[in-house]
């Protein structure tokens, strides 16, 4: 299930643009889990989700990940890891931010395919021992 019925194949897109709308993906998934926790607010929610939306959480939380992974969904990290980009954030590790690029396009991708069961599953894993507070 997607938000906009507009064809798309997300095998034709590239890693950089299945990333572009993969962090929009787990942003709003941490998001709706913060908000779905508990009423608090919203500087509290913001500093919950920042500390679980960045280049090493995510990085953390696609190592949890790895061996669930499919042969197609590690096709589809290993593409946005090794993604050639011109930027890297300032205060974050090289090899952090390039599996975080990862774990982003392997999540636009999945919403784009329209699994959204599998996202969920993998989200589930992505925050399997981590720290929420």
């Amino acid at each position: 299930m997607r938000l906009l019925d507009i064809d798309c194949n997300p095998k034709q897109l590239s890693p950089q643009t299945l990333a572009f709308i993969g962090d929009s993906v787990y942003d709003i998934l941490v998001r709706e889990m913060l908000v779905c926790e508990a009423n608090r607010p919203v500087g509290e929610l913001n500093r919950r989700k920042v500390k679980l939306v960045n280049c090493e959480s995510q990085s953390a939380a696609i190592s949890r990940m790895m061996s669930a992974l499919s042969e197609e969904e590690l096709a589809v990290f290993r593409r946005g890891r090794n993604a050639f980009t011109k930027n890297t954030p300032k205060n974050a590790d090289t090899a952090d931010y390039h599996a975080a690029t990862g774990l982003e396009a392997l999540f636009g991708y999945l919403y784009l395919s329209g699994d959204v069961e599998r996202l969920r599953e993998l989200f589930a894993l992505s925050l399997h021992n981590s720290e929420k507070e």
